[in-house]
């Protein structure tokens, strides 16, 4: 069976089909055949709604599948010898992990051939609006709207001026008229056709409308000595063209800035097989290094023992103990932003036993501890070097807001993020935190005390938060280094 004909349906199961086979990016025909071949293995699925929500705009491609970095393009190939670069533009796409599926209008097929393009996107070719296999399911609207973008290459003059003047008398000006993508053209044509007063009224209103373009480029024409604008761009400026529109850069706020930040618990040994440690997990530190790195900042964690993977574009420093935390931090001044997020043990062995200490029949060895350095005062309270904005956390178990406010005044540091680490609450360890950030107004040292409370969030929310307050305070320039 070369092709499949279906005939009588009821309005019941068209919709059915319809629905999946969009849910599935397939025509119908092609989900005809996949039902057709899971009945055979056994393997059928029941016919239950498909329906999508009312009042919902249609997703996108790259919503759909839950795949980030994916996206799809609908490539519209129209009709002129830049059509051969069409090809390469395919590949171009697909490097980029950018689906292609592709449209080729009648005067393009003199020039590439739908093998051809289907061999390279490994998708089927459309090109008649008429055609009765994916117009059973308005495939014109499909192509216009399951899609993230739209590109154009090369676009014609004849296309542009249907664009420009709302006709739709074929597949491609029906998709062009359809959709509610954004666009991309990238004109091909004659430097006097470029240049002709039509053309460039008809550029003007599509420009208007919202439609972006790259190129044309200025060179040498197909025709013997013919030269100047409106060779179509190359592959790789169209591709690139296409990825700033379906991936715009993400605002990065703190680029520029250093920004150090501790993490994880501190392991303070006994002996060479014990240690005095706590529950910490790190997740919260490496959270917060994830999102400042997202911001754009150079980002420095130097973090305790913990069972994580060092987050990407982070320079990340391993330490065990309090000291060695503290020599690494003071390793990685000046920075702008200081954030401590590490539950850094009070205490440590006064005398740390060079072998195993034993069990003896006086009893348990005694252990004399000391205090360790205290990182977040040291640094907060520096004359040389103190970051501009040092932030402290509190890890509470009773009096939260007082204890932190009380930590705020005898740390000397800007911010305190203040946590209830009860073992009730699950903190500790746990992918959720519930915060206050303590601050004082204006930066004053001696002024009013903000308490700002968060509600229950996920450690990932938290770090997102606190860095949007770093970026507005840093925006600000309100925060003065405090003595």
């Amino acid at each position: 069976m070369a092709s499949l004909t279906i005939r009588k349906l009821d309005e019941n199961v068209k919709t059915y089909l319809r629905l999946r086979s969009a849910k599935n990016r397939r025509s119908v025909e092609e989900e005809v055949r996949v039902i057709l071949r899971e009945l055979i293995e056994g393997r059928e699925e029941p016919l239950t709604p498909l329906a999508a929500p009312p009042d919902v705009a249609p997703a996108s491609a790259s919503q759909r599948t839950g795949a980030l970095p994916e996206a799809s393009v609908t490539l519209i190939i129209g009709g002129g010898i830049a059509a051969y670069k069409s090809l390469d533009l395919i590949r171009r796409l697909k490097e980029r992990r950018i689906e292609v599926r592709c449209v080729l209008t009648k005067a393009a097929q003199q020039f590439v051939t739908p093998l051809a393009v289907s061999a390279l996107s490994h998708e089927r070719v459309y090109t008649d609006l008429f055609d009765p296999q994916s117009e059973f399911d308005a495939g014109h609207i499909r192509l216009a709207r399951d899609c993230d973008l739209i590109v154009v290459a090369p676009a014609t003059a004849d296309l542009m001026a249907k664009m420009a003047h709302g006709h739709a008398d074929d597949l491609a000006s029906a998709i062009l008229l359809a959709t509610n993508r954004k666009i991309l053209l990238a004109p091909a044509m004659n430097p006097l056709m470029w240049n002709n007063a039509s053309t460039r009224r008809n550029v003007a209103q599509l420009q208007r409308d919202g439609v972006a373009l790259i190129g044309p480029n200025a060179g040498e024409m197909a025709e013997a000595g013919e030269a100047g604008v409106g060779r179509m761009s190359e592959a790789v400026e169209i591709a690139a063209a296409a990825e700033r529109l379906l991936r715009p850069p993400v605002p990065r706020p703190l680029a520029g800035k250093r920004v150090l930040i501790t993490a994880g618990p501190t392991h303070e040994p006994i002996d060479p097989v014990r240690y005095i440690a706590n529950r910490s997990s790190g997740k919260q530190g490496f959270a917060i290094a994830v999102a400042a790195q997202a911001a754009g900042a150079e980002v420095i964690l130097v973090s305790g023992p913990v069972d994580l993977d060092d987050p990407d574009g982070v320079t990340v420093k391993h330490v065990e103990s309090a000291r060695q935390m503290l020599e690494h931090v003071q390793s990685s001044l000046p920075v702008d932003i200081a954030i401590f997020a590490a539950a850094v043990a009070d205490w440590r062995v006064a005398n740390e036993g060079e072998q195993k200490l034993k069990k003896t029949s006086a009893g348990m060895p005694p252990l004399q501890l000391v205090e360790n350095p205290d990182i977040l005062a040291t640094i907060s309270k520096l004359t040389d070097k103190r970051p501009p904005l040092v932030i402290g956390f509190a890890a509470e178990t009773e009096h939260l807001i007082d204890n932190a406010k009380s930590k705020l005044a005898r740390k000397g540091c800007d911010w305190i993020v203040a946590n209830d680490v009860s073992p009730a609450t699950g903190v500790m360890g746990g992918d959720r935190n519930t915060v206050h950030l303590i601050s004082r107004k204006n930066g004053e040292n001696d002024g009013e005390i903000a308490v700002d409370s968060w509600p229950v969030m996920t450690k990932e929310q938290v770090a997102t938060e606190l860095i949007a307050h770093v970026v507005k305070s840093v925006a600000d320039k309100s925060l003065e280094p405090a003595s």
